[in-house]
């Protein structure tokens, strides 16, 4: 057994980790990071973010080949198999961890591999299969173990016809019918991906409207466009049991209704992968979902012992984690460029995508704010067009009074990338964040960015006829 002293010890390898390590070292620390799996990347890379995005680009490709008319000159439209499409995830995964190798070997950063848990508050057991365990000592840690999928114990996720968001990258066979229990981020996004692929999917939402933290009228866009793809959203429904046979899977709703189909996807809930990190021997206990408490410099209640990413909760977006964790890092080192993560842009990366920032209608709504709306849909942009993407549109909320933008809500393709342009403008501290840079700023044409201009000069037209 082997004894190694650090500056700071991180459990997990994913984006919060990740963020923690690279800013500790270049800041001089002597940083270890211990990843329960064999390879760096935590769950981000190898069964979350980067495999469900490479697949969904992979089916979109798909999806635009068979409806472009100019295609259909080359031949008949395509059928390709869910495995057959995961190859491209997974070459997406070897590039990332690769990657990331890289990153940890350049900052001289030790990487161990094996289950970690706590032997006290400034101590670390590695444990390994075939060799004898190590022992880490730091003055800090870090738990960035991330989270997995919620798993209810009366359903049986053993059997091979049921599945959740991890072991769906298992899958086998397309199957013909597709039941998504669970209509969050995952589910809505692994729904448009399954319907892309010519899936029939029963989409299950225990909610009256799909991801009710967005602006309604896209929230309303996504719907339709879901049952366009080949979806059956039903909202205000909820599992009374789930039973797999040998021909496909039964749902029974608490509503009376049962449906069959040949697959069953889980996506209702995530679990902060907490339980076997021994956090009893530093006094550190975990809610009933697994997450740990933090506050606002992500420090737990034990001294020295920090956490962050999706192990301590919102936003659970694998941008955030990389800021929740470097600024875990710049606390413990008490730098001055410590940052709170608080205002994130959503990227929900259905089909299509969506991505906002700031308020939306009814929060501003019911805060008495008097704003005004700035609409450019996608149909009349020349960029869209020359792309074929005619579908989506750019919302621009502001205040009518000062012309403060105050919410941004983007539905359409690329749009969590459009939506950063707003978010830098909404960054901008008095008269430097209003609508007058969109009017007066020349954007490159055409392009999507071009959109900015159209909608804040649709919002100025407005508030002018008044």
């Amino acid at each position: 057994m082997a004894t190694y002293d650090y500056d700071v010890v991180i459990i997990g390898s994913g984006p919060a980790g990740e963020g923690a390590a690279m800013n500790a070292a270049k800041k001089g620390c002597k940083v270890a990071v211990v990843e329960f799996r064999d390879q760096v990347g935590g769950n981000c890379t190898h069964v979350g973010t980067i495999p469900s995005k490479a697949l969904r680009h992979s089916v979109k490709q798909i999806m635009e080949f068979n409806t472009n008319p100019m295609f259909r000159d080359i031949g008949e439209p395509r059928w390709f198999s869910f495995p057959k499409v995961l190859k491209s995830a997974e070459k997406v995964i070897a590039n990332q961890v690769m990657m990331r190798t890289g990153f940890y070997a350049r900052n001289r950063v030790d990487v161990y591999f094996g289950q970690a848990r706590f032997s006290d508050a400034n101590t670390v057991r590695i444990q390994h299969a075939q060799r004898s365990d190590d022992i880490l000592k730091a003055k800090n840690v870090i738990i960035a173990t991330g989270s997995r999928p919620y798993q209810p114990d009366d359903v049986d996720f053993s059997h091979p016809r049921i599945y959740n968001s991890d072991t769906i990258l298992k899958l086998e066979h397309t199957p013909r019918t597709l039941i998504v229990y669970g209509a969050g981020v995952i589910g809505c996004e692994y729904a448009s991906i399954f319907a892309g692929l010519g899936v029939k999917v029963d989409l299950i939402d225990n909610r009256d409207r799909l991801l009710s933290f967005l602006d309604d009228e896209i929230s309303d866009a996504l719907g339709y466009h879901l049952r366009n793809g080949g979806c059956t959203i039903r909202h205000n429904e909820e599992y009374d049991s789930v039973k797999g046979d040998g021909h496909g899977v039964v749902l029974s709703l608490k509503s009376g209704k049962k449906i069959r189909a040949d697959a069953f996807m889980w996506c209702n809930g995530r679990t902060g992968n907490t339980d076997d990190l021994g956090l009893s021997a530093i006094g550190l206990e975990a809610d009933g979902r697994g997450q740990l408490k933090v506050d606002d410099h992500y420090r737990t209640e034990v001294p020295g012992v920090y956490a962050a990413g999706d192990v301590v909760g919102w936003p659970s977006l694998a941008s955030a984690a990389i800021g929740q964790g470097r600024a875990a890092s710049n606390d413990m080192l008490n730098s001055d460029d410590f940052r709170h993560v608080s205002e994130v842009p959503t990227g929900i990366f259905t089909i299509p995508e969506i991505s906002s920032i700031g308020k939306s209608e009814m929060e501003l709504t019911a805060a008495k704010v008097p704003y005004e709306v700035g609409q450019a849909f996608f149909k009349d942009m020349a960029r869209a067009q020359i792309y074929g993407e005619p579908v989506g549109m750019l919302k621009i909320l502001f205040n009518r009074e000062t012309l403060e933008i105050l919410g941004i809500h983007c539905f359409g393709d690329r749009a969590s990338e459009i939506i950063h342009i707003g978010q830098a403008i909404m960054s901008q501290k008095g008269d430097a964040n209003t609508l007058k840079y969109f009017v007066n700023t020349t954007f490159n044409y055409p392009t999507m960015a071009e959109a900015y201009q159209v909608a804040a000069m649709a919002g100025l037209n407005r508030i002018s006829n008044l």
